[in-house]
């Protein structure tokens, strides 16, 4: 037979696991470990974190569903201020690196050769290591063509780490839509890319 929980100690074991993991908890994570046992059903669950989220809105920080799940986030507002408490800088990423990142975001699947086509210059060991290493992006396959290049795309951890629960919440970049539409001029009017 299955515990009963009231709503109060339901929010509140649900609050305390979000706050306490290490990475973000989706439904069936919380159903599996800290609601184990209780008689939740999924629209509850729902229901309360949709209160939870709520209830967060207004204040420093919020209740933020990302593609993994749940997690407690400061607001962004916020961030210059509570750098503030400490004094090691966050990695910075070079220009390179973060074209290269918004490439494989609004493209993907595609593949090195391209980023370099679209970029101008050839793109580094060292800035796909970064990102692999960083696991924002990933080999998804190979291209059908000669020497079957990798398909880079992006992963849940960089949807995690820029707080998107889907790659259709990426802002709309007009220069990406200029790229796209010169190498579609190019493709029509040469037969191939440069």
């Amino acid at each position: 037979m299955a515990g009963k929980i009231n709503d109060v100690q339901l929010m509140q074991l649900v609050e305390a696991a979000i706050f306490a993991a290490d990475k973000p908890l989706n439904s069936d994570d919380l159903q599996s470990t800290v609601l184990d046992g209780f008689n939740v059903s999924k629209k509850r669950l729902a229901d309360t974190l949709a209160r939870l989220v709520q209830d967060y809105a207004g204040r420093g920080i919020s209740l933020s569903e990302t593609a993994s799940g749940y997690r407690f986030i400061t607001k962004p507002e916020l961030s210059d201020y509570l750098a503030r408490l400490w004094p090691e800088r966050s990695p910075r990423y070079s220009r390179a690196v973060l074209e290269t990142l918004a490439l494989i975001a609004y493209r993907q699947p595609i593949t090195r050769g391209e980023i370099e086509d679209i970029r101008g210059v050839s793109v580094s060991s060292q800035i796909m290591r970064t990102l692999l290493d960083r696991n924002w992006v990933k080999v998804v396959g190979h291209k059908e063509v000669p020497g079957r290049p990798g398909l880079y795309a992006t992963t849940k951890e960089f949807l995690d780490y820029f707080g998107l629960k889907h790659l259709n919440q990426l802002p709309p970049l007009p220069e990406f839509q200029a790229i796209s539409l010169d190498l579609a001029d190019t493709v029509v009017t040469t037969g191939e890319l440069h």
